[in-house]
């Protein structure tokens, strides 16, 4: 027994009522946070009835109850099961609590969406990467609520920040850079790291970094009497942005932003500068762009399997929030601002269940499926979506694409899996029976069934380890109209050739099945020097197109 056991399911943190709140939250009028990103605030899925399922009681979260929730679930009968938190690396599915729960969970009919880490944009992060949980990593969303640094040689910076008090002036104050000197610590703006005598009344430059949340810096720097803050990224982060709650005023600017604002205080004798406070912008062309937090592929566990699969909503996203953030209390509903992959996660799991609804003969592969084959590439300004180095992001940081609720109702075909499918599938991973009857919960003999690649499972995507020619198979049902054709279109990736087996596909029934077989090969041009190359395919119809992203590794 760990203790837990009468401790009352309330939420403390904040963290399962802001993500319960996006997957299924009623509509409310007259929502904001702290007086920006007003409007009206619902969850995916807001007819949906919620089962909340307490498993966090510090820090970390014990996988045993991590496992007792999904199987209460499970029990309790749900459709959905999202799941916001994850290990900070991958273990095999087999002493994976998460995983093994979602292979029970999906023997049942239950859909399983997780998210899939923050500790992007490193390559080989990403966790909760099992074929039959939905892996989700967030991107941005077209709103922002800037916050501009001005400088006094005028020169300004868009960042963002949550926390826009009128009263601060505009007029310019004293400038300075936290980490003097030389001095990192100070630079990154610890506890107890600022002298009050060097920063009182001052605007404070502060360094992401140092294993310091973000308004955790905002507190020392306040602590220390400072004015106001300009957070810039490390440069890892880029370009990537997060609207937080901080103590005092402040904005948060890029990587590029932040080394020319040190480049003027390096540049003068009295740097000054102030922040312009403009509340909530709509309309970032960029959007949807991935976040630098979120985790990356290739999926460790298994690297033939695409990961994540699906980008959705996880940045500077406002959802409910148990307590005021302003100590109010009066207020009927409040709410906070949080960015992640635990917010994206419930994005794709309120989706699923609208999916579920219109479609309840389902399976959850079918709609994980539904959801990946439709996924969107094009940011809003229709050019392909970047990372936080705003280029274009890699099949790693994006799997399919973000999340395009309305196709995935009416995805033309589908690549269903049943849970038996899996079984060769982990065999061919090298498990052994016991490490597969520990995921099964039954006895598995791989001698008595057929193992195949990792890259033969019917998924909706490819990730392939390419050295000698190979053929793999995949199979489609059709969900769309009864009379349809479908032509292949493939965008192969540079220095492989990839052909299709046959390259038109008819149907004349509704669940009519038909399979395609690919074979890739590498061709003269391939580049010697590269790792990776990628690229699609899609069946395109009348009316759907029907589309898997290719990712290969030369070996």
């Amino acid at each position: 027994m760990n203790g837990t056991q009468n401790v009352p399911p309330i939420d403390e943190d904040g963290h399962g009522t802001h993500t319960s709140s996006t997957a299924a939250g009623a509509f409310v009028d007259y929502a904001e946070v702290l007086g920006n990103a007003k409007g009206t605030a619902t969850g995916m899925a807001p007819l949906s009835h919620v089962a909340m399922y307490r498993v966090c009681f510090g820090d970390p979260c014990p996988e045993a109850d991590i496992l007792a929730a999904l199987d209460a679930a499970v029990e309790d009968g749900v459709d959905i099961i999202s799941i916001s938190l994850g290990l900070s690396e991958p273990p095999p599915f087999y002493n994976d609590s998460t995983a093994i729960g979602a292979f029970a969970a999906i023997q049942k009919g239950i859909f399983v969406s997780c998210a899939g880490g923050n500790l992007g944009p490193s390559n080989s992060t990403i966790v909760n990467g099992a074929p039959w949980i939905l892996t989700v990593g967030a991107s941005t969303i077209d709103r922002t609520i800037v916050a501009t640094a001005k400088l006094g040689n005028g020169e300004e910076f868009d960042g963002e920040s949550v926390f826009q008090p009128s009263s601060f002036p505009s007029t310019l104050l004293p400038l300075a850079y936290a980490g003097k000197n030389g001095n990192q610590q100070s630079a990154v703006c610890a506890n107890r790291s600022l002298s009050d005598t060097d920063f009182r009344g001052k605007v404070v430059l502060c360094e992401r970094g140092g294993g310091i949340a973000r308004i955790a810096k905002g507190d020392e720097v306040k602590r220390a009497g400072g004015a106001a803050m300009i957070l810039m990224n490390d440069e890892i982060s880029g370009f990537s942005l997060s609207a937080d709650a901080h103590a005092l005023p402040a904005t948060h600017v890029s990587y590029a932003a932040g080394l020319k604002i040190k480049g003027y205080i390096n540049s003068t004798a009295t740097p000054t500068a102030t922040i312009l406070f403009k509340g909530t912008i709509i309309g970032n062309s960029l959007a949807p762009a991935v976040t630098s937090f979120s985790s990356r592929g290739p999926n460790l566990p298994s690297p033939g399997i695409l990961k994540p699969d699906i980008i959705g909503p996880g940045s500077s996203i406002l959802a409910a929030w148990p307590f005021p953030l302003d100590n109010s209390t009066d207020s009927k509903s409040t709410f906070n601002i949080m960015s992640g992959t635990s917010m994206a996660c419930p994005h794709l799991s309120g989706i699923a269940a609208l999916l579920k609804s219109s479609h309840p003969d389902w399976s959850p592969a079918a709609i994980k499926s539904a959801i990946m084959t439709s996924a969107d590439t094009l940011n809003l300004e229709h050019t392909p979506i970047v990372d936080e180095r705003n280029q274009p992001a890699d099949l790693f940081a994006t799997g399919s694409g973000h999340v395009n609720p309305s196709r995935a109702n009416d995805p033309g075909l589908v690549y269903d899996i049943e849970p038996d499918d899996y079984i060769p599938y982990l065999c061919g991973l090298g498990y052994s029976n016991r490490e597969i009857g520990y995921l099964a919960q039954r006895t598995i003999k791989c001698s008595e069934t057929s193992s195949i690649p990792e890259a033969q499972l019917n998924y909706p995507s490819f990730s392939i380890a390419l050295g000698s020619s190979q053929t793999f198979t995949r199979t489609v049902t059709n969900v769309g109209e009864a009379y349809s054709s479908y032509d292949v279109m493939v965008t192969a990736p540079e220095g492989v050739s990839v052909t299709i087996q046959p390259n038109k596909l008819n149907f004349s029934e509704i669940n009519q099945k038909e399979t395609y077989s690919v074979a890739f090969s590498r061709t003269d041009s391939a580049d010697k020097t590269a790792d990776y190359a990628q690229g699609s395919l899609a069946w395109v119809s009348a009316k759907h197109i029907v589309r898997s992203p290719i990712l290969v590794k030369f070996v």
